[in-house]
């Protein structure tokens, strides 16, 4: 069974509400389509509703199956405005009005998010960088174990057997340009959790550098180095099973045999099926490399470290992916309260 195939089986099970801000793009539509057709659950569209019927028209979707919100005229929108004045962080918004900010859909897209209203929220995909991430960094709460919001990548390779099957997870790819030691190390315990939330086994998470196991003496690698006992020790004190080892180059990770010719042993070494890159740059580097040139699928961005599921998608992504990087989304829904600090926790 194909990636993406078992996690719509693995949905069916659950369906969950996945909001999309963008609810008058016709590819947005087109992907609300296959997420309802699928019986994957309930797609929640902002817009205005006129115009997405119109739109819908032209792309022939039928939305019988699927929820349109507008935000300038939702019941929940003088609720909403009253929450955010009472946030801390809405205080150094800069912002007077309150309904000005909540009519922007990304705004009350992570409000229903933050408050139960949808499982899960996808958007970006006519929105520039920063535009969705910033509303959810300032409404939807933080796991305390999280230094750092960041996202993964998850990778299916055709006709691989490196990572599960060809699936593996790559980090971080779209936000913290350049993480801190300890950044580093709850990077690569959120996404190991990713991985676990999908699999549903444990991560083998390998925390990538040019050196391996000291080959090379550098500031960068000591870094590398330094974020792999902390990810250990972050994820032995939260109780959450995981293999976490590094600083290994890339082919040390994912191949066995040279794994065994550098000695290197352990559950990760030749093995990984999460790859935590050192900083921005090579991690995005990565991900378009083995798209363009090796022919793999990617799902993305998912966002790490925020008590609810979301994912930023980058403006070229077509329907198809849309639906699946939603369908991600809704899979992570089903499993935070097995995985995370329950809500009453949090504070």
């Amino acid at each position: 069974m194909k990636f993406i195939e078992s996690v719509y089986e693995k949905l069916r099970r659950h369906p969950k509400r996945i909001v999309f801000p963008e609810g008058d793009d016709p590819r947005v539509l087109r992907a609300a389509q296959t997420f309802y057709e699928n019986q994957l659950g309930i797609p929640v569209l902002l817009g205005d509703r006129a115009v997405i019927e119109r739109v819908a028209t032209v792309e022939k979707v039928d939305l019988d199956h699927v929820a349109i919100v507008n935000p300038e005229t939702s019941s929940d929108l003088p609720v909403f405005c009253e929450r955010l004045e009472k946030l801390d962080r809405y205080k150094k918004f800069g912002v007077r009005d309150s309904r000005a900010l909540m009519v922007n859909r990304n705004y009350f897209a992570a409000m229903m998010l933050q408050y139960g209203l949808v499982d899960g929220l996808v958007g970006g995909v006519n929105s520039y960088g920063g535009s969705l991430l910033r509303p959810l960094l300032q409404i939807v709460k933080r796991f305390p174990h999280a230094d750092v919001i960041a996202s993964a990548m998850i990778v299916a390779l055709p006709n691989s057997t490196h990572g599960d099957d060809g699936v593996l997870f790559f980090s971080d790819t779209g936000v913290v340009p350049e993480p801190t030691m300890q950044q580093l190390g709850s990077i690569a315990v959120q996404t190991g959790l990713l991985a676990r939330q999908v699999f549903g086994h444990k991560p083998r998470v390998a925390l990538l550098s040019f050196s391996t196991k000291g080959s090379a003496k550098t500031p960068a690698t000591e870094k590398v180095a330094g974020a792999t006992v902390l990810a250990r020790e972050l994820a032995t004190r939260l109780g959450f099973e995981m293999a976490v080892d590094g600083e290994l180059q890339a082919d040390t990770a994912l191949v066995a045999e040279i794994a065994e010719t550098k000695q290197v042993g352990g559950l990760v070494a030749g093995k990984a099926n999460v790859l935590v890159f050192p900083d921005l740059n090579s991690g995005n580097i990565a991900v378009k490399l083995v798209q363009y040139l090796g022919g793999a699928r990617v799902y993305g961005q998912i966002l790490l470290g925020l008590t609810r599921p979301a994912a930023e998608l980058s403006r070229g992504t077509h329907p198809d992916e849309i639906a699946a990087v939603a369908a991600l989304v809704g899979l992570q829904a089903i499993e935070y309260r097995k995985l995370y600090p329950t809500e009453e926790s949090l504070g």
